[in-house]
């Protein structure tokens, strides 16, 4: 743009030179209409040469690990580059959050000299705050002529997608032996027997497991008897995580989406080191679907001729941000290492959405709550409808436990009263410190 009117200007300057019969005026206008026309060809040589690079090993992280990142930047033609600007692009709501999700330590901005056929390295340190996945790069290039008359932009590298995970809280004073279920009530099936608690003895029949002999009757009286065991209670947890935008006030955060996000890792962890199973279904939006559907904007090694600064050609390389969907994400109830895996990178990339409420959230996708399973309710609000919802979710036969994430109690008395109402268990977690406290009691009542 500024080359633009540079040229305009000594064409003018030229016609004027020539109405006037003004011999100086005129070469003046020659001399300055070469140096854009040079300045213009140089210009766009060195960009055509630029070449980046990043070096980023680790693609998953936990909070306040230290990744180093190293950008290089090549130049693979024979003329030297005497400015390049080059900044790695990171995201910049996470940077601008208070408290921040990302910390960088070092110049992820330089402008640097590039020799020709040389290379020159970017290097900088990200500290991980917050769980969270984002994005790291492309790459933003900008060099011009001497003169700064002409600039263009480059965008370099494909972004890497970095996976941060969720703080795992410790559970205080469990025993993560036990083998006793979370929120447990008798099943009218025997769905499960559990080993620990034996109601009696019967006659050995064929087909039962050696493993269910009990011995001891057996010597006495002289006839092979099993162990009869009771029938198990409900084994296991389904987290129902409410993540919807509007249930999280901009006062309260990021401190209490994450506190949920905290919190359902946590009850997740007790679950897996208990051998039973566990999901998750939630309103919330994941990044990894939402990168799929709309990608980042710009393909590396594109010129932005579009754009005529830097904050133009940052916004090219920036991820669309659209919230709006519509679907559950679900991770379905199962047991086992490559669950808890699984369920842990997606509490990961979980960002708050627009789309559905938790009243809309458990008629789309009760089907996939189990009956076997405890619903682990984690709520930051409790309105009528969300009350409701849950209410008849106890009336057909599911047990329910509600985690309300109030900061002040007394704020919550309403939300509080609503779910009593249902007959609901409920639990208060207005902090981090108290989610050992309230799992360890959930556990052993």
């Amino acid at each position: 743009m500024h080359g633009m009117r540079w040229v305009v200007a000594a064409g003018l300057l030229f016609l004027l030179a020539l109405a006037l019969q003004l011999g100086l005026l005129v070469f003046a206008a020659y001399v300055l209409i070469g140096v854009l026309g040079v300045s213009w060809l140089l210009a766009r040589s060195w960009t055509q040469h630029l070449y980046a690079e990043r070096r980023l090993v680790d693609q998953s992280a936990e909070i306040n690990d230290a990744l180093d990142v190293a950008v290089v930047i090549r130049n693979t033609g024979p003329l030297p580059i005497p400015w390049v600007v080059a900044e790695d692009y990171l995201p910049p709501a996470a940077l601008r959050q208070r408290p921040p999700r990302l910390r960088v330590e070092g110049k992820r901005l330089r402008v640097m000299l590039v020799w020709g056929r040389s290379s020159t390295r970017l290097r900088y340190t990200l500290v991980m705050l917050m769980r969270g996945f984002y994005q790291v790069g492309p790459v933003i290039l900008e060099g011009g002529d001497l003169f700064g008359l002409y600039r263009r932009f480059r965008v370099e590298t494909h972004p890497h997608f970095l996976l941060v995970y969720p703080r795992l809280v410790p559970l205080l004073g469990y025993d993560l032996s036990s083998r006793r279920p979370v929120g447990e009530i008798r099943l009218t099936h025997r769905l499960f027997e559990d080993p620990t608690r034996i109601a009696g003895v019967r006659e050995y029949q064929q087909g039962d497991p050696l493993n269910r002999v009990h011995w001891k009757a057996t010597a006495r009286t002289g006839v092979l008897h099993c162990k009869i065991y009771e029938p198990s209670t409900i084994a296991g947890g389904t987290i129902l995580l409410d993540f919807r935008r509007e249930a999280y006030p901009t006062r309260g955060e990021p401190y209490r989406s994450e506190l949920g996000i905290t919190l359902a890792a946590a009850l997740a962890n007790t679950l897996y080191e208990m051998g039973q199973q566990f999901g998750l279904v939630t309103n919330a939006r994941d990044a990894a679907d939402r990168l799929r559907a709309e990608g980042w904007q710009v393909h590396a090694g594109a010129f932005s001729d579009a754009a005529h600064n830097r904050r133009a050609a940052l916004a090219q390389a920036e991820t669309p941000e659209a919230a709006d969907r519509l679907q559950p994400v679900v991770v379905p109830t199962r047991r086992g290492p490559e669950q808890f895996e699984l369920l842990r990178e997606t509490l990961a990339r979980l960002e708050l959405n627009d789309g559905l409420t938790l009243a809309e959230l458990v008629g789309e996708a009760g089907s996939s709550l189990p009956g076997d399973a405890t619903v682990l309710a984690i709520l930051a609000e409790a309105p009528p409808e969300t009350a409701l919802a849950l209410g008849n979710l106890r009336r057909r036969g599911y047990a329910v436990t509600v985690f309300l994430l109030i900061l002040d109690e007394q704020a919550g008395t309403l939300d509080w009263g609503r779910l009593l109402a249902e007959g609901l268990d409920v639990r208060h977690v207005p902090s981090e410190e108290a989610i050992s406290g309230v799992c360890q009691a959930m556990a052993l009542r």
